[in-house]
């Protein structure tokens, strides 16, 4: 079999380096997929020679064997309340007590410790043992950062400038056990993958819709600094199929707020998110149920899903706080009173997010508290309600408005972007890398 360019190289070296050069169609061959392979003669113009165009599919069927130990993993994870060296270095992945004692001896390293302040952005590459590679630390009021690199086996701190440079990523996996384990396994950020739960969150519940075999694609900027990937960005575009349905988002920018749209110009963002919290299992439906802790039966009037304490909670929409604050079995409850006549209630919380009180205006997304087991529980999970005018209403059965449309001016340049998106997914859909099992 005759190959050419990337497809040269071996195998195991080009899905180790993971970094996909994205151009045009005729780019396939880098994407690891084809080669076009032309025979071009000396004289093209001459109308006796004819011009031959073969096209050699190269099959990855094994590619889940592949030793994946010499890969390095992206992390990115911002600071939270009360976090010390030890867990913001373990959310990171890194499991490396040389890197964890450098850090805290080291006189450039050490500074870290000092300015470990919430919702700062930190990066870090390890292997999936947790050995640190590299980690990229924001320096408080500098446009430069720390940054932690291993050099020859040995680890080095310095303070870099913060010139990234932006490139455009193209990654497409596919669903053996998780999101996150696909995305992993293709060495795409996290960031990326709560992008996309978040992106599709109106139509999938990530916990109860995923099936062995679902795929996606996904087209995201990705900045880099001093050649090596530092942060993600946004996602620019992405399709999700899932138990056969096709879904597809396009980001697009209308006055400087930007949102995810259908190819055909509706948007993806719904009034309600679907679940108001990312990842979890529901517990208990909306039916009625024996009481667990009044061993009674009696309507359950919203649904319980189970996660680990501390876990966020977000609010499902738009809103203003209308209760925060003790109340009876719900324990730690927050009511979220929103456009018309929708409300959503969420109970059982362990405490309340910094600076929420009654009267708050919060967005979709934004923590309201987190996942507890006070008032009459019997372990951690939040219980959920949506209501209308008042009375609680099934959120995995209720239809969600949808958000705004875009104005027909906007959609006609909306159209004209996404359909260069769409032709770039579906390239990237024909791509096939190494999955997880």
């Amino acid at each position: 079999m005759r190959k050419s360019g990337i497809l040269a190289q071996p195998l195991i070296e080009r899905l180790k380096q993971r970094r996909w050069a994205y151009a045009t169609a005729t780019g396939i061959a880098a994407l690891g997929m084809a080669a076009a392979i032309a025979t071009i003669p000396a004289n093209p113009d001459d109308p006796d020679v004819k011009v031959r165009t073969e096209v050699e599919r190269l099959a990855l069927t094994d590619s889940h064997l592949i030793d994946s130990s010499g890969m390095l993993l992206l992390r990115e994870e911002r600071v939270q309340r009360g976090d010390t060296l030890g867990t913001l270095l373990a959310r990171l992945g890194v499991q490396d007590a040389s890197a964890f004692q450098f850090i805290r001896d080291d006189a450039s390293a050490r500074i870290m410790q000092r300015q470990l302040a919430p919702g700062k952005t930190v990066v870090a590459r390890t292997t999936t043992e947790g050995e640190l590679h590299q980690l990229i630390f924001p320096l408080n009021g500098k446009d430069s950062a720390l940054l932690v690199e291993r050099r020859s086996g040995r680890l080095m701190a310095s303070e870099q400038p913060l010139q990234y440079e932006t490139h455009t990523v193209v990654k497409s996996a596919e669903i053996r056990q998780s999101l996150f384990a696909a995305t992993d396994g293709n060495d795409i950020p996290d960031a990326i993958a709560s992008q996309l739960a978040e992106i599709f969150g109106g139509d999938i519940d990530f916990y109860r819709d995923l099936r062995k075999g679902d795929r996606f694609s996904v087209i995201y900027e990705m900045h880099y600094l001093r050649g090596q990937p530092a942060r993600s960005g946004k996602v620019l575009s992405a399709e999700f199929v899932n138990n056969g349905r096709q879904l597809r988002a396009v980001y697009f920018d209308q006055d400087g707020r930007g949102g995810y749209y259908t190819p055909d110009g509706k948007s993806l963002r719904k009034a309600f998110l679907r679940s108001p919290l990312e990842f979890s299992r529901v517990t208990s439906g909306f039916a009625m149920r024996l009481h667990p802790v009044l061993q009674s039966w009696r309507a359950h009037k919203g649904v319980d899903y189970g996660a680990p304490s501390g876990t966020k909670v977000r609010a499902t929409g738009d809103g203003v706080i209308e209760f925060a604050g003790r109340s009876g079995g719900y324990g730690n409850l927050v009511v979220v009173r929103h456009a018309s006549s929708y409300s959503t209630a969420y109970g059982h919380l362990q405490r309340f997010a910094a600076g929420l009180k009654t009267g708050s205006r919060i967005a979709q997304g934004d923590t309201l508290g987190y996942v507890g087991s006070t008032g009459l529980a019997t372990g951690p999970h939040l219980h959920y309600e949506f209501r209308v005018n008042g009375h609680q209403v099934n959120p995995l059965a209720v239809v969600l408005p949808p958000a705004e449309p875009l104005t027909t001016a906007q959609l006609a340049h909306f159209r004209r972007l996404a359909g260069q998106q769409i032709e770039r997914l579906g390239l990237a859909g024909s791509l096939r890398l190494a999955t997880i099992d």
